[in-house]
């Protein structure tokens, strides 16, 4: 556990069903005319934000929409994106949409302020000053972006997504409304879902781990427990989509002030070079980290078990330690994850590439529990065949 350790939240943080019609009253109160709004395929098809785009439109004197950010964003699709937005000259951007969007905008943020940020985006070095005032709103429960310094962008001549850390990514104000989510379909409920749950679970046994990172995410885990299910099971379960909001959203303010471990550092090579979206990825990976670390993290497990609603009277930190390792391999079987890396187009010889590539992710091996070594990766990757 840190010694020192350190909390950084988005400026402003409203939560609630119908939330999002604040949004033009927050933008009037920046004082901003010039609005750039980044929206998804996916929300934009759905029509459940057409009546937000239009009163932003009928608020504001210049209005760029950018409806095509795509899933999973390359590098240089990035930098497309940029030029058209500095173009425009916008002052302010929001961002409607799944974690895609929103690590979209963080980047273009920080570009638009910071001319020699273009080239190279894993290059931080480059982000001297703080980009426009960045205001976001979710779509889907899971990767937590809204309150992250994280962005994730896929590097295709490296075959890795690669996470891209600056404290001024930080959205300066987050809108969690649950009828965002409501249209959201099973598949990707779970995903989502699984994947803020590995953010819990990570940081919180991750050594980077401290008080703040765990209150958050030992809640994270018990809502998400509580209510994952109920909102896979009926998407219109408006209580269950508010839990898994704010627990996303407590999953990625843990990630803020801890780390996730090797879970992700083994997804990043699975989404770089076979796309496999990133909470998928995750969500197949998760059961059999958890199983490889858990002698590591016993002496911490009882608060993580009873979060998830196990029964801890009497039982033994081994006992316990195997519930928690069951009940995740329950909640991914529950949730139909794929089990296996075939229904990727993944094969056995693939397996040396992903080990490599999964061994250079030091920023979070490193904050694993337990040492990881060649041969434990890849016995890993092995199971998932």
């Amino acid at each position: 556990m840190q010694k020192t350790y350190l909390l950084r939240v988005p400026g402003t943080v409203t939560a609630g069903a119908g939330c999002i019609s604040q949004l033009n009253s927050l933008i009037m109160a920046e004082g901003k005319t010039n609005i750039a709004v980044f929206i998804d395929r996916g929300v934009i098809k759905s029509g459940s934000v057409d009546e937000i785009i239009q009163g932003i439109q009928n608020g504001f004197p210049r209005v760029t929409v950018i409806s095509d950010v795509p899933p999973e964003p390359e590098d240089r699709q990035v930098r497309d994106i940029f030029d058209r937005v500095r173009d425009s000259g916008a002052q302010l951007i929001v961002a409607i949409g799944g974690g895609s969007v929103l690590d979209t905008s963080k980047i273009i943020a920080a570009m638009l302020t910071n001319p020699d940020y273009y080239e190279d985006l894993t290059d931080i070095s480059k982000i001297q000053n703080p980009g426009v005032p960045l205001f976001v709103a979710p779509t889907s429960a899971g990767t937590g972006a809204e309150a992250t310094p994280n962005a994730i962008i896929l590097l295709p001549e490296s075959k890795l997504k690669v996470g891209v850390v600056h404290p001024w990514f930080i959205p300066s104000k987050v809108l969690l409304d649950p009828m965002l989510t409501l249209s959201l379909p099973k598949p990707i409920t779970a995903a989502t879902g699984l994947d803020a749950f590995c953010h819990c679970i990570e940081t919180y046994i991750s050594k980077k781990t401290n008080p703040f990172a765990r209150l958050f995410a030992l809640e994270g885990i018990r809502l998400i427990s509580k209510s994952l299910r109920r909102a896979y099971d009926d998407g219109n379960d408006l209580a269950a989509r508010e839990d898994m909001l704010v627990a996303a959203f407590y999953g990625g303010v843990a990630i803020t002030s801890s780390s996730t471990v090797a879970v992700h550092a083994l997804s990043y090579p699975l989404g770089g070079a076979y796309r496999i979206p990133h909470g998928v990825s995750n969500a197949i990976l998760l059961p059999h980290v958890m199983a490889f670390n858990m002698d590591a993290v016993l002496d911490e497990i009882e608060p993580v078990a009873a979060a998830m609603g196990i029964n801890t009277a009497g039982r033994t930190p081994e006992e316990l330690g195997k519930a928690v390792v069951d009940e995740i391999y329950s909640m991914t079987k529950y949730l139909q994850i794929p089990t296996s890396l075939k229904d990727f187009g993944v094969s056995r010889k693939d397996i040396d590439f992903l080990t490599e590539s999964a061994s250079q992710v030091r920023r979070l091996l490193d904050q694993n529990p337990k040492a990881m070594s060649h041969g434990d990766i890849r016995s890993i990757y092995e199971r998932l065949f």
